[in-house]
């Protein structure tokens, strides 16, 4: 099996890369990266010690993406991550980067009829919708309001936001490419025969990341607390009872391989992949941890401001997948956040050059 990873050199690409190199027999995995991004050059020379073969180039570049040899699989990890990308320019830099550079992706996949694993974003779904979820407010984090007969909304139950959640606008310029390119694979796939297999990922967060805040809160707010850095809580009463799930990239593994290896089936093409209820958790309650785990206490300020893509609540109901692939999270919230934090303490020098 041959394998190209865009993104390779990212934080979540070249995790999936090390992985599948070491549970696929004769698997070889070819990665392309436009390096832009400030730290992903660091993961070079561990993708070549295992073999892989890094293309430097740009999936919005046509001539790149069909200079690589003949695959069987794309896994497509290329993406600007940021909600807040295209805000203040750079908007047709944003598209064409993960719209444009995803029908690129497709053009290839129908020349050599290879399968595709998109991975998209939780971001597709509806701000005003989880604006307006029923949620309480206890002494450290918001939860939903007690589910009762006739008070059930569209996709969200206890266990958290599902694959029917609303995706109508207002979903930010970054979820729309998404939404995008997931419509893109679907009528591709269809249209031309290969498998297309699409992950709406939450935060995936794990060892090795910068800590920067488009990698997702937890490495940030760790490591700003390590350095003890500015860190504040923002809207929602200002209190840090937000709350998001988080999901370890060895758990996203786990499902890639299924989907790479099993018979395709007649299997729902997207699902929802997340940490669930188990590793959720409010920024107060990441203080809490990281006051206990790093010894030291940080004054987090308070603001009542209201930012336009900032959500409340979202946990991920990745039920469907555990029903399609037989596929659940195994990786313990604590294990996760204690191997960002032994990461972090034993790489001050690069965090110093490439973190937040």
């Amino acid at each position: 099996m041959k394998i190209l990873i865009t993104g390779v050199c990212g934080f979540v690409g070249s995790r999936l890369a090390f992985s599948l190199k070491d549970r696929l027999a004769e698997v070889e995995i070819v990665g392309l990266d436009n390096l832009s991004r400030r730290g992903s050059e660091t993961n070079l020379a561990p993708l070549k010690a295992v073999g892989c073969q890094v293309f430097h180039g740009d999936v919005r570049s046509d001539e790149d993406v069909r200079e690589i040899p003949k695959v069987d699989w794309i896994i497509d990890c290329a993406a600007n991550p940021s909600v807040m990308a295209g805000l203040s320019g750079g908007t047709r830099q944003l598209v064409g980067h993960n719209l444009g550079g995803t029908l690129n992706l497709l053009e290839k996949c129908r020349a050599d009829q290879a399968g595709l694993v998109l991975l998209s974003s939780s971001r597709v779904y509806s701000i005003e919708a989880l604006n307006a979820l029923p949620l309480e407010a206890t002494k450290t984090r918001l939860r939903p309001t007690p589910f009762t007969e006739g008070s059930s909304v569209a996709g969200f139950s206890e266990r958290g936001v599902s694959e029917a959640f609303p995706t109508t606008a207002p979903i930010s310029i970054y979820g729309a490419t998404k939404l995008a390119s997931e419509v893109m694979a679907l009528e591709y796939g269809s249209a031309f025969g290969f498998p297309v297999w699409i992950n709406r990922c939450g935060v995936i967060a794990g060892s090795g990341q910068f800590g920067r805040i488009d990698q997702g809160i937890f490495s940030f707010w760790i490591y700003q607390w390590l350095k003890s850095g500015r860190l504040s809580y923002i809207g929602f009463g200002g209190r840090g009872l937000q709350v998001r799930d988080f999901l370890a990239p060895s758990d996203l593994s786990n499902l890639v391989h299924k989907q790479l290896t099993l018979v395709p089936g007649d299997r729902p093409r997207i699902v929802n992949v997340g940490g669930g209820n188990d590793r959720a958790m409010s920024l107060a309650e990441l203080s809490a941890w990281c006051r206990e785990a790093i010894g030291s206490d940080v004054a987090v300020l308070n603001s009542t401001e209201s930012r336009p893509f900032d959500i409340p609540y979202f946990v991920t109901d990745s039920s469907l997948a555990e029903q399609v692939w037989q596929w659940a999270p195994q990786e313990r919230a604590h294990d996760t956040l204690e191997g960002i934090l032994k990461w972090a303490q034993a790489n001050r020098d690069l965090l110093a050059v490439f973190g937040s």
